[in-house]
C-alpha cells in the first residue's frame, strides 16, 4: 500500500478530487468529499492497473501540499 497526497475542491456543483506525484491525469469527482475520494481512488487503481508502476513520479516526489492565494492584476 502506498500513501498518496490527493487535492479535494469543493465546487458550488460538487467535489473534484486529483492525486499529486503521478504521471499522468487522473481526477475522481462527487456530490460528497467522500464521493470524490472513493472516486479518485478508484481512479488512481485503474490508472496503476493499465500503465503500472511507472506512474509514480519518483525523481520529484511530493513531500507536502499548500494552499496559497495570490494577488493578479487583471
Amino acid at each position: 500500500m502506498k500513501q498518496i497526497k490527493v487535492i479535494v475542491e469543493k465546487h458550488p456543483d460538487g467535489y473534484v478530487a486529483y492525486p499529486l506525484g503521478l504521471k499522468g491525469v487522473v481526477v475522481g469527482e462527487g456530490d460528497t468529499y467522500e464521493q470524490a475520494l472513493a472516486d479518485v481512488e478508484s481512479a488512481i487503481r485503474f490508472h496503476i492497473e493499465t500503465f503500472g508502476t511507472d506512474v509514480f513520479d519518483t525523481e520529484s516526489p511530493v513531500l507536502e501540499a499548500f494552499v496559497a492565494e495570490a494577488c493578479v492584476a487583471i
